[in-house]
Parts: structure tokens; C-alpha cells; sequence
């Protein structure tokens, strides 16, 4: 029989291993859970819109049926408008290519006459390097591919996860108040709740956030003079579910484009700075006013579970970190012996000690107000009071 309260050098190791477990299963299971946990943000996403037709007096089987294959139009939408921009795209290559080698042969020409180093030599100091790459990333490609295929595979029955997910939804509610029994209801509620609210704030207001950043970036683009303005504007906009390097990545194409199509480096220079000034009002003005504060997770937790992300699941990692955070961050908040990591992982209370100080402030105020008043009707009472007779 264990005591009720572990030794700190017992319970450390036991968390640790713990830790290790489920971290190994993770990595393990990527092909399975990754789809799968995208398939339950997506239901969540989906949910107001079944939900609406059920409430149309249509069946849940129908109504859930609906949402998907709308759902799956839109996608092919999407899909099929950014095939088509690719597939243009890809007639600038002998061109981007042509240009490219000539920068290639004119750099290497300047380094010849800099560096006293002979074009024959950087040559072949670049072929053995450009072989040795592709010798190390042979087996990475191989396996990076047999992953991309595997996931792919996978990726096609997610439908079929939300289509479980929105029907057993009631289902599964039971299932969390039998795995919690000694906790009321209405508790296990107010979380399944939370974490609802906090998903579906995060799904819908990276979609507005988007969308009015691919906005931005697509006018910036054309006012340039960058072709495919559209398709470079939107991936850029659409990165940003990557935190903090999402941005950094979309805005490297059209930095690239601006250097080889155009004749003058000044291109470039605008496409950086006006990426980097939709960057600033996205994230000081659009993001804060349209996601709110429901995703209050400070910058080091989602830096660290960036990296923690992208070293268990690769990009599916990091474009996952924030709901998943933000979901473990709930969790730790209602559950009182975790609520102290659950505070470690918010936003923290800059202006704590200017809020005590207005508050005690406003209550000085206030008891100077209410002093006054008693003072006057005091006054009020001595004025009007008869006068003691002698």
C-alpha cells in the first residue's frame, strides 16, 4: 500500500519515466495520432455548423454527412486554385534557372578576383561538397519520403475520424464522466467546455487572421511588381500556424523571386520590409483584437513546445504545438495540484503591482468619497437639528 504523499525523490523518477513513456509512444504512433489529432481539431471546428443543421430539424447522421462533404468542396477550392498558381509558377523555372546560373558564375568571378582563388577550384570544392550532402541526405530523403507516403495514406481516412468524432460526441462526453466519477459533472463540463472555447477561438480566428494577412502580403506583392503575388501572399498568411519561423519561411520565396526576376536588389529589400510590417500588425493588432485572449500561452512555452514539436512529429509538430498547449494548459488549470504549471505556462501578470496600486487607490478614493458624504450629512444634521435649549 502507497502512502497518499510520494517522497519528492520518489516521485521524480516516476514522473520522468512516466514522461518517457508516453513521449516513446508518441514518437511511435506519429502516423496514427498525427492524423488523428487533427481530425479532432477540425471536428471542433466543424461542430457550429452540424450542429446548425441539427437544429434544422435534420438527422445527426445527415447533418454531420453535409458539413464533410461541404467541408471536403472547399478544400478541393483551395487545393485547386493553389495547383493552378503552382502550375504557372512552374513555367518560370528555366528562367529563375537561367538567371540563377548566371549569379552562380558571376559570384564565382568575384570570388576569383577577390580571394586569388581560381574558378576550377571553387568548383570542385563545390562539387565534393554538393557530394557529400548528397550522400548524407540520401537516407534522410528516403526516409523523410516513406513518411511523407505513409502520411499521406493516413491523411485519407481522416474524414472518417470526424465523421466518428461529431456522431459519438455525446458518446464520448460519458466516457469522461466515468473516467472521472469522484468529480461532478459539472466540472468535467466546465473544462470539456473550456477546451472547446479555447480550440474553436484559436481554429477560427487563425482562418480571419489568414485570410486578412494573405490579403496584406498579395497587395504588397502586386504593388511590388512580384509574380504569382496571390499564391506567394496566401502561403505566407497560411504558414503562420507555425509560430514565430512560419512567417520567416513564406516570406523567403518571394525574396527569392524579387532577386532573380528582378534587375534591381531594392525588390527584395521591399518584399522583406513589408513582410516584416504585416508581421509587426499581425502580431501586435490584428491577432490580439480578432484571437483574443483565449490562447494565453506566453512566448517561452510556445517556443519551447515549437522545438519540443518539431523534434517528435517534424512540421505536423510545430503547426500543432499551440492548440496542443493550449489544450494541456486547461487541463492544468483545473486540476488544483497542477494549477502551479498551468500558471507557468500563461501569460504572466506584468502589471500586477500597477493593479494593486489602483486598486488600492480607487479604494482611498472611495473612502474619501463616502467620508465626505457622512461628513455632510453630519453637518446637514447639526445645521437643521433644533437648537438645546439653555
Amino acid at each position: 500500500m502507497l502512502p497518499e504523499r510520494l517522497p519528492f525523490n520518489i516521485k521524480l523518477p516516476l514522473a520522468l519515466i512516466s514522461i518517457t513513456v508516453v513521449v516513446y509512444w508518441l514518437s511511435i504512433l506519429e502516423s496514427v495520432l498525427v492524423p488523428f489529432i487533427i481530425s479532432i481539431i477540425l471536428s471542433i471546428l466543424l461542430f457550429p455548423v452540424c450542429h446548425w443543421l441539427e437544429k434544422r430539424k435534420m438527422g445527426r447522421v445527415l447533418a454531420i454527412t453535409i458539413t464533410l462533404v461541404l467541408f471536403t468542396v472547399l478544400i478541393g477550392v483551395i487545393v485547386y486554385l493553389a495547383s493552378t498558381q503552382i502550375a504557372g509558377f512552374s513555367e518560370m523555372i528555366p528562367q529563375l534557372l537561367d538567371k540563377l546560373e548566371k549569379a552562380y558564375n558571376n559570384l564565382l568571378r568575384w570570388t576569383s578576383e577577390k580571394f586569388d582563388l581560381s574558378i576550377e577550384t571553387q568548383t570542385d570544392q563545390l562539387n565534393t561538397y554538393a557530394n557529400q550532402l548528397l550522400d548524407r541526405g540520401g537516407v534522410v530523403v528516403g526516409t523523410a519520403l516513406t513518411t511523407t507516403s505513409n502520411m499521406l495514406g493516413n491523411l485519407s481516412i481522416m474524414p472518417v475520424y470526424m465523421f466518428f468524432l461529431l456522431l459519438y460526441r455525446d458518446f464520448f462526453k460519458d466516457f469522461f464522466y466515468k473516467v472521472f466519477k469522484n468529480t461532478e459533472k459539472e466540472k468535467v463540463d466546465e473544462v470539456l467546455s473550456k477546451i472547446y472555447d479555447v480550440i474553436h477561438s484559436y481554429l477560427s480566428g487563425v482562418i480571419i487572421v489568414t485570410i486578412i494577412v494573405g490579403t496584406l502580403n498579395t497587395i504588397s506583392l502586386l504593388l511590388l511588381g512580384i509574380d504569382y503575388a496571390i499564391f506567394f501572399g496566401f502561403l505566407a498568411s497560411i504558414l503562420l500556424v507555425i509560430p514565430y519561423i512560419g512567417i520567416l519561411i513564406g516570406s523567403l520565396l518571394p525574396i527569392i523571386i524579387a532577386l532573380v526576376t528582378k534587375d534591381s536588389p531594392m525588390y527584395a529589400v521591399g518584399v522583406a520590409a513589408s513582410f516584416f510590417v504585416i508581421q509587426m500588425l499581425e502580431g501586435n493588432f490584428i491577432t490580439p483584437n480578432i484571437v483574443g485572449s483565449k490562447v494565453s500561452i506566453n512566448p517561452l512555452a510556445a517556443i519551447l513546445g515549437l522545438l519540443m514539436g518539431a523534434t517528435l512529429w517534424g512540421l505536423a509538430g510545430m503547426a500543432l504545438c499551440l492548440p496542443i498547449i493550449a489544450i494541456i494548459k486547461v487541463v492544468f488549470d483545473s486540476v488544483p495540484d497542477l494549477q502551479p504549471y498551468g500558471f507557468l505556462m500563461g501569460e504572466p501578470s506584468i502589471s500586477n503591482d500597477n493593479t494593486e496600486a489602483k486598486r488600492k487607490r480607487a479604494h482611498r478614493i472611495e473612502k474619501e468619497i463616502v467620508d465626505t458624504i457622512s461628513g455632510k450629512r453630519i453637518f446637514f444634521k447639526k445645521k437643521h437639528s433644533p437648537k438645546p435649549k439653555e
